[in-house]
């Protein structure tokens, strides 16, 4: 009985912790050719100027765009006290000033996580006919969020950024950890 409550526990997060590593893996966009909408999730800011993790997300967002993979950009994400912007208006400019048309690319200024922002962008596009969109984020992030943007309704392709600030065996791993435990959470309590 013992040998159960610990085992059980166990055996959930090392297949949690395999899916989140194969999802990590695998890249919708090599065989999806368009979706409706580019989602970008949000990340840090500062002052206006994306993180080095939010302008990875950003330019892999640009390059499914240039791709002629989606209409339209979402960039999420709101602000935290004493912030001058909020992340989805930093990364909409971003991408403006790289060279994306104005009316291609939208700020979805709501949420301080994941599921916060995603609700927002699904009511957005749920308002504006749209269904399907490829999540750009961190590897890592991919199962979580795509479970979520199902959740919600949408049709979600993960397209990862592989050129994340996090380069170091350490941050990644962290990463990884951090997120089998945000799944957990997320399939357990719906948040």
């Amino acid at each position: 009985m013992i040998l159960s409550l610990i085992l059980v526990p166990l055996v959930i997060i090392a297949v949690t912790g395999v899916a989140v590593w194969n999802a990590a893996h695998i890249d919708d966009a090599s065989r999806v050719d368009s979706t409706d909408a580019i989602i970008v999730m949000g990340a840090a800011q500062f002052n206006g100027t994306p993180s080095p993790v939010f302008a990875d997300r950003l330019d892999g967002a640009k390059i499914l765009y240039d791709q002629g993979r989606a209409p339209v950009v979402l960039v999420l994400g709101g602000n935290q006290p004493g912030d001058v912007t909020t992340e989805g208006e930093s990364g909409r400019q971003y991408l403006i000033d790289k060279g994306l048309p104005s009316s291609s690319v939208v700020a979805i200024p709501v949420g301080n996580d994941s599921l916060q922002s995603l609700k927002a962008a699904a009511a957005y596009m749920h308002d504006h006919s749209m269904e399907s969109a490829f999540l750009v984020s961190d590897p890592w992030h991919n199962l979580r969020i795509k479970k979520m943007a199902s959740d919600l309704g949408l049709t979600a392709y993960v397209s990862a950024t592989w050129h994340s600030a996090a380069t170091s065996e350490g941050a990644r791993f962290d990463g990884y950890v951090r997120e089998i435990f945000a799944y957990l959470y997320y399939r357990l309590f719906g948040r």
